[in-house]
Order: structure tokens, then C-alpha cells, then sequence
């Protein structure tokens, strides 16, 4: 968890009840009791009125809250609808930070747009991506993340079959499915692979190093290079 959410944590967490121990924090955001001693004095010195001490407890002071976010009906409109295509075409890490996001942006709405933000009427298909699908996915955006190389087997349409070593560029949905943009070793040259083709799928401990000719933009400005997904 990143420190801005963590600290945002703790201010829902000391909102929703009347005395927390630092030991309680610690074990509920799985870090340190001196991370917690350190983070609640940062929010004390930035203005969040906190009252307790080392020991004791720590209480939000009554009458305190966020300001409220200033989303317009769209904006809320855009991010609701957002949410749910993840939730349904995303790995389940990604859903569930979609639904975290929802879940953050309406505790601290004004009570007329928490209203708009749950009588929405935009929808998108509660259609769960294939489960192997949405594991390579999560692979590969930690791969794509890490600069780590991987390896896969790969089913063209055609029926061709390869074993292929690739560095992970970036990964694009074209509405239905999945496909990894990559400059492939084999090949030597920018590659796009559908997930729903790839089989035996791993990262690989070796990194590679971003060199110009081969980096995201330049998969971009190619027009994605040659299609390997048909």
C-alpha cells in the first residue's frame, strides 16, 4: 500500500470509531507500529486534528471531514461507468481497485452526489473475464511494470504454433480481448499477441533494458509493428 493510502486509511479508520490503538493500525494496514507513530504525527502536522498519545489511543477530533470532492455529474457519470468495464474486463487486483476507488470517492461526496453516484444510468455487462485470461493479465502488467522478460507459448489462428522470449511493452483492449505489444526476440521486431492464445505463460528473472527503437512509443508509432494475433 502506498503511503497516500495509507494515510487516508487512517483517517477512515479513526472517523468509523472512538479510541485506536497504534498496535491496531499497525496490524489492520500490515505495517509497523513505528510507521504508525510516524504517520499519525504527519497528519497531526498537517492540520488533521487527532487527539491521543503513544500508549493510549488515537480519537479524530469531532466535526472533522475532508473537503468535499468536486465532481461534476459527469465527471461522476465517466468514473462510475470506468469502474464497472474493469470490474468486468480486468484482472481481479484491478476490479477490486476499481471497487476501492468507488468505495473512497463516496465517503467523502457531498450527500446530493453520493445520490447521483448510486442512481447512475450507465451500464456495462458484468461479463467477468475468462480466469486464465485475467491471470496472464495480472502477470503481465507486473512483468510490463518490472521490465522483466517473459516466455510463453503461442496458438496463431491459423494453427501455428511458437515458443517465443519477449520484453513487454504494453498491454491494449480492443473491447473483447486482451492483446501484449512487445518487441519479440525471435522475431526481432514489435509483435502483438492476443492472452487468449498464450499458454505456459512466465516471467522470466532476466530484465531487459528500454533502448530506443524498442520502447512503448515506438511500438505506438509503428501502428503496433506486425500483427501476430491472427
Amino acid at each position: 500500500m502506498r503511503r497516500a493510502d495509507r494515510l487516508f486509511q487512517i483517517i477512515q479508520y479513526l472517523r468509523t470509531r472512538r479510541v485506536t490503538t497504534a498496535s491496531w493500525l499497525a496490524e489492520n494496514l500490515e505495517v509497523s507500529e513505528r510507521t504508525i507513530y510516524r504517520d499519525i504525527s504527519d497528519l497531526m502536522a498537517n492540520g488533521v486534528p487527532i487527539d491521543g498519545e503513544t500508549g493510549i489511543g488515537y480519537a479524530l477530533r469531532r466535526g472533522f471531514d475532508f473537503p468535499p470532492l468536486m465532481f461534476t455529474v459527469d465527471e461522476l457519470a465517466a468514473l462510475t461507468l470506468g469502474a464497472q468495464i474493469v470490474k468486468s474486463w480486468a484482472d481481479p487486483q484491478l476490479a477490486r481497485a476499481a471497487e476501492n476507488i468507488l468505495s473512497k470517492v463516496a465517503t467523502v461526496l457531498p450527500d446530493e452526489l453520493k445520490h447521483k453516484m448510486s442512481n447512475q444510468n450507465l451500464f456495462s455487462p458484468m461479463v467477468r473475464l475468462n480466469p486464465a485470461v485475467a491471470n496472464r493479465l495480472a502477470q503481465l502488467r507486473l512483468a510490463t511494470d518490472r521490465l522483466n522478460k517473459v516466455s510463453f507459448a503461442y496458438t496463431r489462428e491459423d494453427g501455428e504454433d511458437s515458443e517465443r522470449t519477449v520484453w513487454p511493452l504494453g498491454l491494449f483492449f480492443w473491447g473483447q480481448v486482451w492483446t501484449l505489444g512487445a518487441w519479440c526476440e525471435q522475431r526481432q521486431a514489435f509483435r502483438n499477441f492476443r492472452l487468449d492464445r498464450i499458454q505456459e505463460l512466465q516471467v522470466l528473472d532476466e530484465k531487459y533494458t528500454p533502448t530506443e527503437g524498442r520502447t512503448l512509443n515506438d511500438l505506438v508509432n509503428s501502428s503496433f509493428g506486425q500483427d501476430d494475433t491472427c
